[in-house]
């Protein structure tokens, strides 16, 4: 597949706990080049003129609207960005894909239905389908002549992805798999022409199907009424008999859950982008709301409060694309390096992909929170007019919600974080152990009290503390819990949120310090004040994660010794965050938006 970002040197999956990255091999938003920088313009472009204006017919699901927003993004090329020239697509790569997840991310209903016809609904056959299959179905699909959807879950399968109930049993004459069965929440549903669908061949074997609409057996229910994103398309399908051709099973018989695990992976990573997407658009309404709204004689954008929120808004979102375009980069590393050792583009995508796995469950975790944080400041800053339909952050309040359950709730994608961390320990993929050692005999030591004057010094050293604060609570937990510790979700959960937020503490610190060596010092003035401040209130989080852990598990002299060297490993010397802020705040007042 052909991509357009330069190749650097990253390090593995999961290796940022232990090791070290350079600044000039991480990719930022600032390396975008001249053709990416056009696309993302092309896409910011297409929803302005396309899809905002037209909100409230999309909202009351206008019939053919969807399908046509579809097509006409497939003439920009925009739905087939990821998918090989040779089946109609402009064969981009994942970071170029990354920045129209992004732009889309403003879209708000539109942007489900893109990003499941893009995501679930095309790349399992793109990735696991055969020839014959990518030929009759992708070419179609990556210009939305076709759209697609995909089929997983059940009324009672939801986390549980392989309790699925929907059976599928070959025919007499064996040209046919007879599906039996229902699947609910379905994006793109009512509309969609092409669906991928799981059911257990003879009852036991999870299998995916391509099935068609139209084919005999298969029907849908009515759109569902929700919450939010209520232009999208959600419904129910039923299989009764469902008559799917032989030919139309997609990979191989009772390997269906590795279709599905894998297409999660990178879907986890573009949710992430289309969450910081639509955190911008929240933001930037709100900071046009809070200029433009006057109380007490002037406007309210000159409160410190109205500033705080702003700022913090505005930290998110820069260090959740720090961290974004950092993991996107390394996957394309790895995908032409696996390529160049001789894979097929199928299997090196699907390698790198999983490779960066923990990272692609962290980022949906954060993406997601972070558009729900922004969402529900931006109604505050609005007051009761926030309240109003009238506005469009009520309906960014309403569509944020939903980001948190699918992909994989953020609870699951929590457990997952620490899950394959540990068991890459134990494949001997990432080297734990030592680490670890090495910071339980540094408790033991004498802290080091020397100083380093060199640029970003102090930073660097609050991060390399960070990770020695994750090995300890995580070493403890694996030494006193061992094979228990799976069943202490409460204490999973705590050191994924350790783990979150230092790797964001170092993709912030990385990109300020690649900004600082390509623009100086100077430049980056306000980069500066969002990385220290993220790091600063870090400090305080994965403090009391670790201590929330500990004290569920340790005790006595243990207990006291580990609670110091935490403590030790979140100190930061004092920083005016309130000033930072106001600093931050200021200077998207002044340009009237997001600016960073």
């Amino acid at each position: 597949m052909s991509t357009t970002t330069q190749k650097t040197k990253a390090l593995n999956g999961g290796e940022w706990l232990i090791k070290e990255s350079n600044p000039a091999d991480i990719f930022i938003m600032e390396d975008f080049s001249e053709e990416q920088k056009m696309i993302n313009e092309m896409t910011h472009q297409f929803i302005n003129t396309e899809v905002h204006p037209i909100m409230q017919r999309i909202e009351n699901l206008e019939k053919g609207l969807m399908p046509s927003l579809l097509e006409k993004a497939g003439q920009l090329g925009l739905t087939g960005i990821a998918v090989p020239e040779a089946y109609g697509g402009l064969g981009k790569d994942l970071v170029t894909g990354t920045i129209v997840n992004a732009a889309m991310g403003r879209g708000y209903s539109y942007l489900v239905a893109f990003t499941a016809h893009t995501g679930i609904g095309s790349m399992p056959i793109l990735y696991f389908g055969t020839e014959q299959q990518k030929q009759k179905y992708i070419t179609k699909l990556a210009t939305s002549e076709w759209k697609g959807a995909y089929g997983l879950t059940e009324p009672n399968s939801g986390s549980d992805a392989l309790g699925a109930k929907t059976t599928a049993k070959l025919s007499e004459d064996g040209k046919y798999y007879l599906l039996n069965g229902q699947k609910c929440w379905i994006t793109n549903g009512g509309f969609a022409d092409v669906y991928t669908v799981f059911a257990k061949v003879d009852g036991d074997k999870f299998t995916a199907f391509i099935i068609e609409r139209g084919f005999e057996g298969f029907t849908q229910g009515p759109e569902e009424h929700k919450m939010g994103i209520k232009g999208s398309s959600t419904v129910q399908l039923y299989f009764q008999d469902c008559k799917v051709p032989v030919e139309n099973v997609l990979g191989e018989i009772g390997r269906g859950h590795i279709i599905a695990f894998n297409i999660l992976n990178t879907g986890r990573y573009k949710l992430c982008a289309a969450t910081i997407g639509g955190s911008k658009e929240a933001l930037n309404g709100s900071i046009k709301y809070a200029i433009e709204r006057e109380q007490f004689k002037t406007s309210i954008a000159n409160f410190g409060a109205i500033k705080h929120k702003l700022a913090e808004m505005a930290i998110r979102c820069w260090v959740g694309d720090s961290a974004l375009y950092r993991t996107g980069h390394n996957i394309d590393n790895k995908e032409a390096e696996l390529s160049a050792s001789g894979l097929s583009y199928e299997k090196a995508y699907l390698g790198a992909a999983e490779e960066y796995a923990i990272e692609c469950a962290m980022l949906k975790v954060y993406g997601s929170e972070v558009l729900d944080f922004c969402a529900d400041e931006g109604v505050q800053i609005h007051g009761g007019n926030g309240f109003s339909d009238e506005y469009e952050i009520s309906r960014a309040y309403r569509d944020s919600r939903i980001n948190r359950i699918y992909e994989g709730t953020n609870e699951i994608n929590r457990l997952l974080t620490v899950d394959m961390v540990l068991k890459r320990a134990m494949k001997g993929k990432l080297d734990l152990m030592g680490p670890a050692t090495a910071v339980a005999k540094e408790l033991m030591s004498i802290p080091d009290f020397t100083t380093d004057d060199a640029p970003f010094a102090k930073e660097k050293k609050y991060v390399s503390n960070f990770k020695k604060a994750i090995l300890l609570v995580a070493g403890a937990a694996v030494q006193k819990l061992m094979m228990n510790l799976e069943k202490e979700q409460e204490v999973l959960m705590n050191i994924a949120d350790m783990a979150i937020d230092t790797y964001n503490a170092e993709s912030a610190l990385l990109r300020v310090m690649k900004l600082t060596d390509t623009f100086g010092e100077a430049a980056v003035t306000f980069q500066k004040d969002i990385m220290q401040t993220y790091l600063y209130d870090a400090a305080d989080r994965i403090n009391k994660n670790g201590k929330d852990a500990l004290n569920a598990f340790a005790d006595g002299d243990d207990l006291r010794m580990m609670h110091i060297g935490l403590k030790r490993f979140t100190k930061l010397d004092p920083f005016d965050t309130k000033s930072a802020r106001r600093r931050i705040a200021d200077k998207m007042i002044e340009e009237k938006k997001y600016c960073f």
